[in-house]
């Protein structure tokens, strides 16, 4: 077997893999939580979103998207436009559920620092959605602190739960192979 040594700078060392910079992964994961527990704990209260009208809220969301398809610059991509017709305005109950509930699982993931990549992750990716859906707002600034939690995923969470979990889970899972 070949060891080989990549060199990594010293910046990029420090925001990826020291845990010297886990304060800084603390304070953006306790910032993105808030942010995604406080937006799926409104729609879970909405019965709009989540309840006896589920999906109301959402169709109204799309329609509005759907509207942002004309001209020659469009907000909405006509491909993105086409997903939302096929697959979500057939199933918006269950699409409005899945973002309720999605929202509520990323903000306390990225509380408690466990499985902060993976909850990072969806979070990237729901922002991409609403991005795709013409809306703006917090989402680009959400996307990239996201984007920078995923990119940390080694010292992310190690002032949360990933701290005692990522080993764990090593050992339990990728004791007895060697990749």
């Amino acid at each position: 077997m070949n060891n080989n040594t990549v060199e990594q700078s010293a910046i990029v060392h420090f925001f990826t893999a020291s845990t010297a910079s886990a304060p800084l992964g603390f304070v953006v994961r306790l910032y993105l939580g808030y942010i995604w527990l406080m937006a799926g704990y409104e729609k879970i209260i909405n019965p709009a979103w989540f309840g006896s009208n589920a999906g109301a809220a959402l169709n109204g969301f799309v329609q509005g998207a759907l509207g942002k398809t004309s001209g020659a610059h469009p907000d909405v991509q006509m491909w993105y436009a086409a997903f939302l017709k096929g697959a979500v305005l057939p199933y918006l109950v269950t699409w409005s559920n899945l973002v309720a509930i999605g929202e509520v699982l990323v903000g306390v993931g990225l509380i408690i620092g466990l499985f902060t990549s993976v909850s990072a992750f969806f979070g990237f990716f729901m922002n991409m959605n609403f991005m795709l859906a013409g809306t703006v707002s917090i989402n680009p600034t959400l996307l990239v602190l996201a984007l920078a939690l995923i990119l940390a995923r080694r010292v992310a969470g190690y002032w949360g739960l990933d701290r005692y979990a990522r080993p764990f889970l090593k050992r339990k899972f990728f004791s007895s192979h060697r990749f």
